[in-house]
This record gives structure tokens, C-alpha cells and sequence, in this order.
């Protein structure tokens, strides 16, 4: 019997697969699909951008060694963001490989010529949200350059939350309370009073 492939991504550490885990293995038994024969790809932390990421080239390889009937993804931009990318995998898959392509929140089976134009258009608006992220991002980076207030890498703007969420703690704050004030997750907070610590 061939393997039910679910695929799950996510783009930044403050995001969690298991929420689309959940949801896929939600579907997959209502769908009456024995979870015996899945098989989980997951990615944690790759952008939608680029196909370059590991457990998607495993999924690929699989898919080219005959062992996938069919892909199922919580919604299409987890495979691609990039709607040329994105359209020929889903040609190379539904169109050479036969394989069955299911995106669970959107309701879609993308079988045949409809289903591609409807994954076509999904894959548009991935594209268009992505390039909107960007372009509020870089208005952002000015407006915080301007005001003196940009720090610059990912680590950069790390320095000092360590010490700022120890010292939140220590005034009565808190987990969630800290996390608010520093825009980041509970977890995230944990982590930084483990380093703190």
C-alpha cells in the first residue's frame, strides 16, 4: 500500500507545527485514512520561498521513487509562496506522478484542470501576502532607522531580552505579562530566564 504524505511547514521558530499536525490528523481520520500509513514531513523554520528544505526534498525523493499515493498540506502556501514554484510542482505531481493533492482548511482537492486553476490562484495570493509582508517590513526598518530605534539582525534585536524578561519577572510580571511587553512568545520567555538564569 502506498503512504499518505502530510506535509507541514513552518517559517519562524514562534510558530508551532503541532497546530497543523492536529488539524491534519483531524482530517486524515475523518476521512477514514489509517494513520499507519502516514508519513510526516515536517520543516520548522524555512521560508516558503525555496524549495530548499530537508524534509520537502525527502517528500520529493519519495515521490520520485513511486512510495507517495498522495500529499495532504494544512493550506497550499505551506508548500510554496513563490507561484512558479508552486505550479510546477503541482503539474509535475497531479499531471506525471498521479498523485492526489489535498489542502485540509482550504476544502480543495486539487485534481484536474479546475483544481489547478484554483491552486494557481491560491498560490497568486500566498505570493501577493508574502511580497505585502515584505514591503510593511522594510517601512517599518526606515521608520525605526529614523527614529534611532533599529537594531539591526534577528540577533540584534535579541540583545538585551534575556536581562529585560529576568527583570520584568523579578517586578511581579508575569510570563505572559513579559511576553506581551517584549513581543515574543511564553516560551520564548522561559528560554530567555533559563539563559538569564
Amino acid at each position: 500500500m502506498k503512504i499518505v504524505a502530510c506535509y507541514l511547514r513552518v517559517s519562524t521558530k514562534d510558530q508551532h507545527l503541532s497546530n497543523q499536525r492536529t488539524e491534519l490528523e483531524r482530517w486524515l481520520l475523518g476521512n477514514n485514512i489509517d494513520l499507519e500509513n502516514v508519513r510526516w514531513y515536517e520543516d520548522d523554520g524555512y521560508s516558503g520561498d525555496t524549495l530548499d528544505r530537508p524534509a520537502f526534498k525527502q517528500l520529493q525523493e519519495d515521490i520520485f521513487n513511486g512510495e507517495i499515493d498522495m500529499v495532504v498540506v494544512w493550506k497550499l502556501d505551506r508548500l510554496s509562496r513563490v507561484i512558479v514554484q508552486g505550479m510546477n510542482l503541482l503539474h509535475n505531481w497531479l499531471s506525471e506522478k498521479e498523485i492526489r493533492f489535498v489542502s485540509t482548511t482550504q476544502l480543495l482537492d486539487f485534481s484536474g484542470a479546475m483544481g489547478l486553476m484554483m491552486a494557481n490562484m491560491l498560490l497568486a495570493f500566498g505570493q501577493i501576502e508574502q511580497e505585502a509582508r515584505r514591503e510593511r517590513q522594510a517601512i517599518g526598518i526606515t521608520r525605526a532607522k529614523a527614529e534611532g530605534k533599529y537594531l539591526g539582525t534577528k540577533a540584534g534585536r535579541r540583545k538585551g531580552k534575556p536581562s529585560r524578561a529576568a527583570a520584568l519577572i523579578a517586578k511581579g510580571n508575569t510570563i505572559e505579562e513579559a511576553g506581551k511587553s517584549l513581543g515574543v512568545s511564553t516560551r520564548t520567555i522561559k528560554r530567555y530566564l533559563k539563559e538569564s538564569a
